[in-house]
């Protein structure tokens, strides 16, 4: 006899889990790295750039609807997320640097990535056909607490999922668009149930993403939205067998009228700003890279940007196949499919990948009530081993720096990252040392057999996942700011001009002149015949172009400033020699 949903969940599987451990733990994977450590390269120091030209823009309103960095437009055509860390400077006390301001703010953008996730699929797990089976005596799971145990797999995912690591500690739109994604999904799931802050969310996110640079992605995603609202035909459910709690409710008529508001708003703010653009690159059809490679990339960069969540969504899609037309399964699958086309279809793969994460955490945590005891043991085991083994070699190549035993650690880091010196801070270190005690204390609790927590299979994962960037954000920090950032090059460069702030520039990139104004103070100027600075760094690749602007008998070629971990990332700097 088929059941009319694959979840079999009794009372006993879903135990809440405690509060105070899940902020804990979404705190230790957010606080890492916001300080102790500057801009990294590239994206990450080039939206800062634009953050802080805004915010010491003296042009009024104008510029704030125009970002421009020496006369750069952004990469990626963006307002709203420039507004929010221009903001965050303007309103920082002077004893915050201006970077550690637009890292925090962007942190609580993530933090509410993790709200607005966790409370979809509370109310997405909470509707009928996402129920598990009813007991012919009773026992089986009530709605509320089935549901809150589904958001809280769903979290777990979330902070599991290897792709958030780095783009979701970045200050870029990209994380901004993560979070307006999540408002967005957020506010179609609570609609029948929460239809004031639902509807709030829904105009934030739509409105947003639209602002942050994903104006076609927010379109498609709204006008997917309106088709789901219009086929939904899923009312209450009788109440007789499984009380008042396991009612349905329908989305209300206003539902329909409201998303196509909010997708006519944002498409009208997105045109009238300018922030629609024609990206659209093909696999194969970049230069010198032909269609198995890219496929192939493309392969890669699923599998490990998400893992875990890939194997358990797909997982559901499968168990789930009967109703895949039911509001908890085709909703989060409208929200993974768009970003999947934009990542096949644009050179913004990682970032467009992005946004599909917190659909891909929610399938990922349907699949938990279906799981058989050997495939959530086998995952168990290979999160133990994996995370354990990355720990062991995280504390090894620290030890090695440290003491220069074993050495072949630190030879590696010494050849990775010439110049490095490395030290020693008492707080990274008692912070890693609880976090690895916390781990052990974990997989102890894990593979104790009394335990029966439908979440249980996603807790190894998403601390295995904290641990490791914890890790890698105190004991390494120092290492990895000297190799990611470009404040080393930007010194050289400052030891080499002394007390001179003014310097020309021909053809450097937007990630190396927001380096320059934010490491180096310094006032550049764009290259022309009639110049007034005594230094100028040029990029190697417009040195062919040089000659046609100044005459290079009037300059002495200073030398090639290297950033120390890139043997491609190379300044050329020259001094003027006549008045």
């Amino acid at each position: 006899m088929s059941q009319p949903t694959p979840a079999i969940v009794a009372q006993a599987a879903v135990r809440r889990m405690p509060r105070v451990a899940l902020i804990l733990l979404c705190a230790a994977y957010l606080m890492p790295g916001l300080v102790g450590r500057g801009p990294w390269k590239t994206a990450d120091v080039a939206a800062f750039g634009y953050m802080a030209e805004l915010a010491r823009s003296t042009e009024g309103a104008a510029r704030w609807f125009d970002p421009l960095l020496f006369g750069l437009r952004p990469e990626t055509p963006a307002l709203l997320p420039y507004w929010i860390g221009a903001g965050a400077i303007k309103l920082a006390p002077a004893w915050i640097s201006p970077d550690l301001a637009v890292r925090f703010v962007f942190a609580l953008l993530l933090w509410g990535t993790f709200t607005a996730t966790w409370y979809a699929v509370y109310y997405l797990a909470r509707t009928p056909r996402a129920q598990p089976v009813a007991f012919a005596f009773g026992g089986e799971a009530r709605p509320t607490d089935y549901a809150r145990a589904i958001a809280d797999g769903a979290l777990l995912a979330l902070l599991a999922t290897l792709g958030l690591l780095q783009l979701g500690h970045e200050t870029t739109p990209a994380l901004a668009q993560l979070f307006f994604t999540a408002s967005l999904f957020y506010g179609i799931a609570a609609l029948p149930y929460r239809p004031v802050g639902a509807l709030a969310a829904l105009a934030l996110g739509g409105i947003g993403m639209a602002l942050s640079g994903a104006p076609v992605v927010a379109l498609m995603l709204c006008g997917g939205c309106i088709v789901f609202l219009a086929m939904d035909r899923e009312r209450s459910l009788p109440t007789a067998e499984r009380g008042p709690e396991a009612e349905g409710r329908a989305y209300p008529l206003y539902a329909m009228i409201a998303v196509i508001v909010v997708g006519v708003t944002a498409g009208a703010l997105a045109a009238s700003f300018g922030l629609f653009g024609w990206h659209v690159v093909l696999p194969g059809t970049t230069k010198g890279i032909s269609l198995v490679k890219d496929l192939r990339s493309l392969v890669n960069l699923l599998l490990w940007f998400l893992w875990p969540a890939l194997p358990l969504a797909a997982w559901t899609l499968w168990r789930w196949r009967r109703q895949l037309t039911a509001r908890h399964v085709i909703l989060p699958l409208w929200f993974v499919i768009v970003p999947l086309a934009a990542t096949i279809t644009t050179d913004f793969s990682d970032r467009s990948l992005l946004l599909s994460l917190p659909a891909f955490a929610t399938l990922a945590a349907f699949a938990l009530p279906t799981f058989r005891r050997s495939v959530a043991a086998l995952l168990d085991w290979l999160t133990l081993l994996t995370f354990t083994t990355s720990a062991i070699f995280i504390w090894l190549y620290w030890v090695s720096l440290q003491t220069g035993i074993p050495p072949k650690p630190a030879a590696n880091v010494a050849r990775l990252a010439p110049g490095f010196v490395p030290s020693f801070s008492a707080t990274a270190f008692l912070f890693a040392l609880v976090a690895t005690v916390a781990w052990l204390w974990l997989v102890r609790w894990r593979t104790g057999r009394h335990q029966a927590a439908l979440w249980k299979t996603l807790v190894l994962p998403a601390g295995g996942t904290t641990l490791c960037w914890l890790l890698v954000m105190t004991l390494w920090l120092p290492v990895l700011d000297y190799a990611r950032s470009y404040a080393p090059q930007v010194q050289m460069i400052s030891q080499r001009v002394g007390n001179t702030t003014c310097i020309s520039e021909l053809g450097l990139q937007r990630a190396q002149l927001a380096a320059l104004l934010h490491h180096g103070h310094f006032q550049l100027q764009p290259l022309t015949g009639s110049h007034n600075c005594r230094w100028l760094v040029v990029h190697p690749d417009v040195i062919a172009r040089l000659h046609d602007v100044i005459d290079l008998d009037q300059w002495r070629f200073d030398g090639t400033l290297r950033r120390p971990s890139s043997a491609t990332d190379d300044l050329l700097l020259y001094e003027r020699i006549t008045p």
